[in-house]
């Protein structure tokens, strides 16, 4: 019974991440209201633009204090963080709102925009590591769970938004104000987080160098306490290494050895002997862990870094912009199209966004674990196939003048960013350990602080030069593709550039395996 009880625990828990992911990705719903409250306060696309990106600046630029504080203190704190910064950043952007043109200045804008990017990275941190923590030989499964959650929060949002209230931008402010705090502050009191002090990590190295030594290391010894504790001769590699060994199912049987690539319903029959060699060749697990200022000496750090920042860049350039595009096409088609038909079609574009997203985060995860189970390839080739189908969202966005099919680039868009994020924290895993994943995942979500911005921006500025302004202070641009198109170029070059790195990746990732296999025969 007791068993029972903290499998259900454990479920719950996980349950409870996935609802507070759900709560974390609605900056990018941006394009759902950002044209609306432009207008409303009279901001050109520019300061708009500007808005948008403070609050993806938030979600990648506190990145490494808060994945510091996940790992080192305590994920509970970084959820009730995130709960509240979610509800004290869109509550006032909805009150400016409400007050209209003059109201509040594009700075104070700009930071409450930022808080709503901190609290959604504060709790999706968390919540991906409560899920890991929970089933530490499943957490490939168990994290799929929020990441997905995360990719679906726009459209979840924006769907009960326009449900509620309907063509409503204050109302669905206020949603956005309330019901991502209230997710995030119900689930905290189901979150479960495993207590490390009575247990010590094997040292990683050591685990997947010997398969005798992971064996023999895997007996349990009972302390004078009668809590269960490993016998090794281990690193300290930080709580979050000591939390690696909590799922009591998998010690039954001492020759199980368990991945995160396994899944929930795995078995220990289930594993063939031999695909488990291949799978450690091919998974880097017996390199050492590496965060912190050791990243930066690494030429794959650089490689993830720049590749992640110049993909972001393009996908945050539509994602935060797909509302203008609709605008723009709509008004060169019919300028005096209704401000509701216009606010529906926004949402449209926004929901198609994130179920693509969602669905690319899933098709990612579950291609990158067949890649490396099934076929022994790269990881990489899942950042070969989003680069390129984010070629194509681009060539898509220069092409398509018709308001009817923008659908096209929003769904591509999405895929593309969702197949780059799914697969992404599995390569930085693969390439510096698990232990210290939140805070290296937060140094590389630095990258898109730079790219995410200079493409908001010179998109801002292309769409500004080509609008113009109404005698009632709005500014409209009714050129259609003309608008926004020049921008699109300079997202095409970057992508095909994606493409050019991410396939130079999979080479070098494959040189790099052959020197690691050779280098285990030789120790062997």
């Amino acid at each position: 019974m007791a068993e029972k009880d903290h499998q259900t625990a454990r479920l719950v828990a996980v349950i409870a991440a996935t609802t507070i992911s759900l709560a974390c990705g609605t900056n990018y719903g941006y394009s759902a209201w950002g044209p609306q409250f432009a207008d409303r306060l009279r901001l050109s696309t520019t300061a708009s633009n500007i808005i948008g990106a403070s609050g993806n600046l938030g979600m990648y630029a506190s990145g490494i204090p808060l994945g510091w504080l996940v790992d080192k203190k305590s994920p509970r704190l970084a959820i009730l963080i995130g709960g509240a910064a979610l509800g004290l950043g869109y509550f006032p952007i909805k009150m400016a709102y409400d007050k209209g043109e003059g109201s509040m200045s594009v700075a104070s804008l700009c930071f409450f925009a930022f808080l709503t990017g901190m609290g959604s990275c504060s709790a999706f941190s968390a919540s991906i590591k409560v899920a890991a923590l929970n089933w530490p030989y499943h957490r490939g499964t168990a994290t799929a769970f929020p990441l997905a959650a995360f990719g679906l929060s726009a459209l979840f949002f924006t769907l009960a938004g326009h449900i509620i209230y309907t063509d409503d931008t204050s109302g669905l402010l206020l949603l956005l104000s309330l019901g991502t705090f209230a997710l995030v502050f119900i689930s905290f009191f189901f979150v479960r987080v495993p207590h490390p002090s009575t247990y010590t990590a094997l040292a990683t190295t050591e685990l997947h160098r010997s398969p005798s030594l992971s064996a023999n290391s895997n007996r349990l010894h009972r302390t004078k306490s009668g809590q269960s504790k490993y016998s090794t001769d281990s690193l300290d590699a930080g709580p979050t290494a000591d939390l690696d060994h909590l799922d009591h199912e998998a010690h039954e049987s001492p020759d199980y050895d368990a991945t995160e690539d396994s899944s929930l319903m795995s078995s220990p029959s289930d594993q063939d002997p031999e695909d488990a060699v291949k799978h450690r060749r091919h998974t880097h697990s017996h390199r050492p862990d590496l965060s912190g200022w050791a990243l930066v000496r690494r030429p794959e750090f650089w490689l993830l870094f720049c590749q992640l920042g110049l993909l972001t860049g393009v996908g945050l350039m539509t994602i935060n912009n797909i509302g203008n595009d609709a605008q723009a096409l709509w008004y060169h088609l019919d300028p005096s199209t209704p401000k509701p038909f216009l606010l529906r079609r926004q949402l449209l574009h926004v929901s198609t966004i994130s179920f693509c997203s969602f669905s690319g985060r899933l098709l990612s995860g579950i291609g990158s674990d067949f890649l490396i189970k099934r076929l022994h390839a790269s990881r990489f080739w899942c950042i070969v196939a989003s680069s390129s189908i984010f070629t194509l969202a681009q060539l898509a966005a220069l092409l398509v003048s018709t308001p009817q099919l923008l659908f096209l680039v929003s769904a591509l868009t999405g895929l593309a960013y969702g197949a780059l994020f799914g697969v992404y924290p599995a390569l930085v895993a693969d390439a510096f350990g698990v232990h210290g994943l939140s805070m290296n995942w937060g140094t590389m979500t630095v990258s898109p602080v730079l790219s995410g911005p200079l493409f908001n921006a010179v998109y801002g500025a292309i769409f500004d030069s080509h609008s113009k302004t109404l005698e009632s202070g709005v500014m409209v641009c009714e050129e259609g593709l003309q608008c926004y198109r020049s921008a699109y170029y300079m997202t095409l070059g970057a992508s095909l550039v994606g493409v050019g790195i991410a396939l130079w990746a999979v080479n070098w990732d494959h040189r790099r395996k052959a020197e690691e296999e050779r280098e285990m025969r030789r120790e062997a």
